[in-house]
C-alpha cells in the first residue's frame, strides 16, 4: 500500500524553514509592537525621542585619542627633526666658510701685506688695470662666501710682481667691502690667480670692481 505522497518540503524540518519562521515571527512582533502603542498614537507613525544628553561625555573614543596623540607626537619629531638638520646645515656652511677664509689667508698673507703698502701711494688706477680681470666663484663651494678669482697675466718682457684691489659693490654701486690681494715674481706672459674675498652677508648682491692694479 502507497503512503500519501506530500508536497516538496512538507514533513521535513529543514534550515530554510526555520529562518522563514524566525523572519515571520520577527514581523509580527514588530507589527504588534506598532499596533498597540498606549500613547494613541497611529500605528505606523512612531514619534522622535531626543537623545538623553548624559549619553555622551564629550570625549572621543579611546582608539581616536590615541591615534590622534600619536600623529601629534609624529608631527612634532619631524618638526625638531627638520629643525636639527636645518641647524647643522647652517652650521656645516659657516665652518665651510671659515676654512675658505683661513685657506686663502694663510696662502696669500704675505703678498697681501707688500701689495696693500704698494697700493697705499696710489692715487689713481696704477699701470695695470688692463692686466687684471675677475671671474666669480660659486658660493656653493666657498661656503656662501662673496668670492673671485682674480686673474693677472704680465704683458711685460720680463718678470714683474703685481698688487691689486678688488671693491665689492651693491646694487647701487655703492662700495660695501674691499680686497687687496698680489701675485709676486710672475713670468713674462705668464698668469697669477690670487682669491679676493668679501665677507659681506651670503644673501646680498654684489659686484666685483678693479679699482687698482700696479705693476711693479
Amino acid at each position: 500500500m502507497r503512503e500519501p505522497h506530500s508536497p516538496p518540503g512538507h514533513g521535513r524540518w529543514t534550515p530554510q524553514r526555520t529562518v522563514a519562521l524566525i523572519v515571520a515571527a520577527s514581523g509580527i512582533a514588530v507589527l504588534a509592537a506598532c499596533g498597540s502603542d498606549s500613547s494613541g498614537t497611529a500605528a505606523g507613525s512612531p514619534t522622535a525621542t531626543a537623545p538623553e544628553a548624559g549619553a555622551f561625555s564629550g570625549e572621543p573614543p579611546s582608539a581616536i585619542a590615541s591615534a590622534a596623540e600619536s600623529l601629534l607626537a609624529s608631527a612634532s619629531a619631524a618638526i625638531a627633526s627638520a629643525s636639527e638638520a636645518s641647524a647643522s646645515a647652517s652650521a656645516a656652511e659657516a665652518a665651510r666658510a671659515s676654512a675658505f677664509e683661513a685657506s686663502v689667508s694663510a696662502q696669500q698673507a704675505m703678498t697681501r701685506e707688500k701689495a696693500a703698502s704698494v697700493l697705499s701711494g696710489v692715487t689713481d688706477g696704477g699701470n695695470a688695470l688692463g692686466d687684471v680681470t675677475v671671474t666669480g666663484i660659486a658660493r656653493q663651494n666657498t661656503g656662501g662666501v662673496h668670492a673671485v678669482v682674480v686673474t693677472i697675466r704680465n704683458r711685460g718682457t720680463e718678470r714683474a710682481s703685481y698688487a691689486v684691489q678688488v671693491d665689492f659693490t651693491d646694487a647701487g654701486g655703492q662700495t660695501v667691502d674691499s680686497s687687496v690681494v698680489g701675485a709676486e715674481d710672475v713670468p713674462p706672459n705668464g698668469t697669477a690667480e690670487p682669491i679676493a674675498f668679501s665677507r659681506q652677508p651670503a644673501d646680498r648682491t654684489l659686484l666685483p670692481v678693479v679699482v687698482k692694479a700696479v705693476r711693479y
